[in-house]
């Protein structure tokens, strides 16, 4: 485990603490890198680093506790304790809210939530932010991943409890379980052994950006240390923490394999319940087996390195007794050109985009949808392997013209049929275009004009679905309301600028509006169509 651990770290991939434990029996727990760079203050077990997500799963159990005292019912709709809510709001539970099945948009995917990331807020004033926002979808009937949700959480724990959210954990879980190393962290205490954050950019490691931690609140402000969490899954899947009962409720997927602040999933024939973290200058993930009875804790104080989630299903293998390959020892072995033109052509994944697979000279090279290229390296015959990320690729027959492919990676196998030839033609040609338009940096015909006709489209409240691709045209029927009054709350479009072709393949315009100015990314497919879109506020 330590192998693997130590070989992220040494590529710069991996800054922080892992931990494996089966039952109580801690099997590793080692500290890589530094909680500190200016200081050179190495990690460690004890380090204590923001959780992000992972705080979702001790709001719910929060909830729970509150249901097992008589304070409320997971079923009870929202507005029996926030009557001066929406009329919108009138179908949605408590339930809908702990699965992000409620329908209530994401207050941190709102243009100007990186604008007032900065500065410190409160509950009542964090739930203001989304409660009169249009919601995505009818409560239960979809999932989206809503922070909002979790934020509404905590501010209903605070109002029936009639405790802040940090005393209501602290009190309830971190000290019956003697979690003494976890709290709601702070931008001003000092809290001893804490870990400061960082972003892999260009350069190296540099200094996170800042985030007043009443932002994140219920949804993403708590902290920890591997060893605490330990506590945490031995106490919560121990019967410490709540009835069987509870616990059932809040493991019991709903949509989407989502229960209550866990994601409930298979990885590797192996059931595990989990939930990753991201906040500015971390990434986390926290994972249990119960059939194993193993607990797996990897906590990064840098982003944009490794995937934690990627780093714990690996060592959750390795104790489970399976064999991991590290990239490093994986030998590269030469083919014949011949070999490599029989694996050439588009491959159409079971969910998702195609996978073009393509020789630049004699290197083979792999393109998942609109995913940057990356060489593939020969391991075997039929079996390659990629450097950049890591996954393998198997192709099927090995030495003839491959009908299928199978992509392994995060502990999953997918396989990929052959699309036919001309199919492959115009993925292939489209690629090749964008490569020439990466190289010159030119933007895509038409799609200055997609960017406006969106804009004037989601301002009038008449999409053109035709024009979409149907991921696109699914995604934007849920989210259209939001996006409606999104557009709508800008002003005027002023001016569409290009800014550039993004290494991913999308053309990137500054769109400048009467009060701000958005960023969209947008792809067109060969036909002209809106294959994807995403837009943030400009930076």
């Amino acid at each position: 485990m330590d192998q693997l651990a130590q070989s992220y770290a040494t590529d710069h991939k991996f800054m922080g603490t892992a931990l494996v434990s089966r039952g109580n029996q801690v099997l590793f727990s080692k500290g890589y890198g530094f909680a500190d760079l200016e200081w050179n203050a190495p990690n460690s077990p004890t380090t204590k680093f923001r959780l992000g997500s992972i705080t979702k799963q001790f709001t719910a159990a929060s909830v729970l506790l509150l249901e097992e005292r008589g304070k409320l019912n997971v079923n009870d709709p929202v507005k029996k304790y926030l009557p001066d809510a929406p009329a919108a709001w009138d179908k949605m539970t408590i339930f809908h809210v702990l699965t992000h099945t409620a329908g209530i948009p994401n207050f941190t995917s709102f243009p100007d939530y990186r604008k007032l990331e900065p500065f410190a807020t409160t509950p009542e004033q964090l739930v203001l932010r989304f409660r009169d926002k249009p919601l995505e979808f009818e409560p239960g009937t979809k999932w989206n991943y809503s922070n909002s949700g979790y934020v509404l959480l905590g501010y209903l724990i605070e109002k029936i409890s009639g405790e802040t959210y940090e005393e209501f954990v602290r009190k309830n879980i971190f000290a019956p379980l003697n979690m003494t190393d976890s709290g709601y962290d702070s931008n001003s205490a000092i809290i001893p052994r804490r870990a400061s954050g960082y972003a892999l950019g260009k350069n190296g490691y540099e200094n996170a950006g800042f985030i007043h931690m009443s932002i994140p609140f219920s949804a993403g402000a708590l902290y920890s240390t591997a060893e605490d969490l330990l506590k945490w899954e031995q106490g919560l899947f121990g019967g410490k923490v709540l009835t069987p009962a509870s616990l059932q409720k809040m493991t019991t997927p709903f949509k989407d394999d989502y229960a209550f602040g866990l994601q409930v999933s298979a990885s590797g024939g192996h059931k595990v319940i989990s939930h990753g973290g991201g906040i500015e200058g971390f990434a986390t993930e926290l994972e249990y087996y119960p059939d194993d009875k193993l607990t797996v804790v990897v906590l990064e104080n840098v982003t944009g390195a490794a995937s934690p989630a990627e780093i714990g299903r690996k060592l959750a293998s390795i104790a489970m007794g399976e064999t991991v390959k590290l990239t490093s020892e994986r030998k590269e072995i030469t083919l014949d050109t011949s070999v490599l033109n029989g694996y050439v052509g588009a491959y159409q994944m079971p969910q998702g985009p195609a996978m073009l697979i393509f020789l630049d000279g004699r290197q083979l090279m792999g393109k998942l949808g609109n995913q940057q290229a990356l060489p593939m390296f020969a391991e075997s015959e039929n079996r390659f392997f990629l450097k950049a990320v890591d996954a393998q690729i198997d192709f099927s027959p090995a030495g003839g013209k491959a009908t299928e492919l199978t992509l392994h990676q995060n502990g999953r196998d997918m396989t990929a049929k052959r699309m036919d030839d001309a199919a492959a033609k115009q993925i292939a040609d489209a690629a090749a275009a964008f490569a020439k338009r990466f190289k010159e940096q030119t933007a895509a015909p038409g799609s200055e004009a997609a960017v406006r006709r969106m804009i004037e489209e989601l301002r009038t409240g008449k999409p053109n679905y035709e024009l979409m691709s149907p991921g696109l045209a699914d995604a934007t029927r849920q989210q259209l309301p939001h996006l409606q009054e999104m557009i709508a709350g800008m002003g005027a479009l002023q001016s569409v600028t290009f800014k550039g072709v993004g290494p991913g393949g999308a053309d990137i315009f500054a769109a400048k509006f009467e009060k701000g100015s958005l960023d969209y990314r947008v792809w067109l497919t060969p036909d002209g169509r809106v294959d994807s879109a995403n837009v943030r506020p400009s930076e």
